[in-house]
């Protein structure tokens, strides 16, 4: 007999759906994921509203949304205050700092912070600088914490967006520091070879020029305009 797998439960992981959630947000209520059905959404979490690192975080984002929404990509933010006081620092940041924010705010009682684990006792008691990357069919892809202190690189944020859209597409995986890899440039890396003949043949087909190989289980090419 087959044996079940033990339930696993505490906070999601890569590759889980993002559950299914009710929130009060500065666009209203929101029902997550289905409110961004068929789209990827980064879900990020700051300390505190009216604080100076997070300021300079939600401009960063806000001055990237347009390429997020390029993307076919939402965002949305989320703190443990009330509606109110999201709705005052971004009346704030777009009298005194010039930028509107555009994205929705959630307005978390703890509830959402605990189910996604955002609360590190060790950091205090307000919620880490986390950001949750769901593609379109409503899986996480990517999870990564900052703590308070450390203001995150959305750039990179929207660079991890591109290449994993990119990898999805093509079936292939992302070097380090894509599209500025050190070794191969722009190139993608072809999923190495898993069997004997697909070993063999890779030197192969890189003789026939259908991509480049420093071995046969490290292959690269350059993805088609």
């Amino acid at each position: 007999m087959e044996e079940k797998l033990t339930e696993r439960k505490g906070m999601p992981l890569l590759g889980d759906d993002f559950p299914e959630m009710k929130v009060q947000t500065t666009h209203g209520v929101m029902e997550l994921p289905k409110a961004f059905a068929g789209k990827w959404f980064v879900l990020f979490s700051h300390p505190a509203d009216f604080t100076p690192v997070c300021t300079t975080e939600f401009v960063a984002f806000q001055k990237r949304y347009e390429k997020f929404r390029a993307l076919n990509c939402e965002l949305i933010g989320l703190s443990v205050d009330q509606v109110f006081a999201h709705i005052k620092w971004e009346e704030w940041i777009k009298e005194k700092l010039g930028v509107e924010i555009e994205f929705p705010i959630i307005a978390d009682t703890g509830k959402v912070a605990n189910l996604l684990g955002l609360i590190h006792p060790g950091k205090g008691t307000n919620t880490v600088r986390a950001v949750f990357v769901v593609d379109d069919r409503a899986k996480i892809r990517i999870i990564l914490y900052y703590p308070q202190e450390l203001g995150r690189n959305m750039d990179e944020i929207l660079r991890a967006v591109e290449a994993m859209q990119i990898a999805d597409k093509y079936r292939v995986a992302m070097p380090a520091n894509w599209p500025n890899n050190e070794l191969i440039k722009d190139h993608v890396i072809v999923p190495p070879a898993t069997d004997v003949k697909t070993a063999r043949e890779r030197l192969m087909k890189a003789q026939a020029g259908e991509f480049e190989c420093f071995d046969w289980w490290l292959c690269h090419k350059k993805l088609a305009q």
